[in-house]
């Protein structure tokens, strides 16, 4: 089992930035992709981006292309989500994921979560 633990969440206008951190730890060898997600009020959770450990493959949602960059710190098993130019329509509660496959970017693809952080952004 993989235990994961965000951070970094908070209240930011909009145009500001944010980063985000989800440290892992537990069986963490068995896990291949990390990746963040999010859940607005009353919506599905949905896919932001994910990472590989090995090689560092990113994939990004469209609707944060540009703006969000996931990065990770093997040594310390820890996946970052920098937000950059964040609008009122990134506010949602993010999680952080951990993948023992390496497709799909559904939310049934990942096996392990954390119990997220709320990032609220103002007009």
């Amino acid at each position: 089992q993989v235990q994961l633990v965000e951070s970094g969440g908070g209240l930011v206008q909009a145009g500001g930035s944010l980063r985000l951190s989800c440290a892992a730890s537990g069986r963490t060898a068995g896990s291949l992709r990390m990746g963040w997600f999010r859940q607005a009020p009353g919506k599905e959770r949905e896919f932001v981006a994910a990472i590989t450990w090995s090689i560092g493959n990113t994939y990004y949602a469209d609707s944060v292309k540009g703006r969000f960059t996931i990065s990770r710190d093997n040594a310390k098993n820890m996946v970052f989500l920098q937000m950059n130019s964040l609008k009122p329509e990134d506010t949602a509660v993010y999680y952080c994921a951990a993948a023992r496959g390496l497709f799909g970017y559904a939310p049934s693809a990942f096996d392990n979560w954390g119990q997220g952080t709320q990032v609220t952004v103002s007009s």
